[in-house]
């Protein structure tokens, strides 16, 4: 039977993969990633502490409210990720095809 150490363990090594990914990585998108990793992590322990801290045959539903907190908190970052990635774009130069066709021919 799967007991809450169990789920606390995967919880664990998930942060501990993201926190090394956001220590060691240069790249933001990667960065973000693995805060969203450690957040999930955060998620899978709430809601298996939840699951597992029952009260008169009822779940404890405040760690599951703080789980919609953590969700709210990943989407503004996804939004800052994409705003990230939008400003990176626009301020590529674009590339003029007739002049690399005069180079080429």
């Amino acid at each position: 039977m799967i007991t809450l150490n169990h789920y606390l363990v995967v919880s664990g090594i998930l942060f501990s993969l993201g926190l090394a990914g956001v220590i060691a990585r240069r790249n933001i998108l990667i960065i973000y990633m693995c805060l969203e990793m450690m957040l999930s992590a955060g998620n899978l322990a709430l809601v298996a502490f939840s699951r597992f801290r029952v009260t008169d045959g009822l779940p404890d539903y405040t760690a599951q409210s703080l789980v919609f907190f953590t969700i709210t908190v990943a989407a503004a970052e996804v939004a800052v990720g994409l705003a990230i990635i939008v400003a990176l774009f626009r301020t590529k130069q674009s590339v003029d095809v007739e002049a690399v066709t005069k180079l080429q021919g």
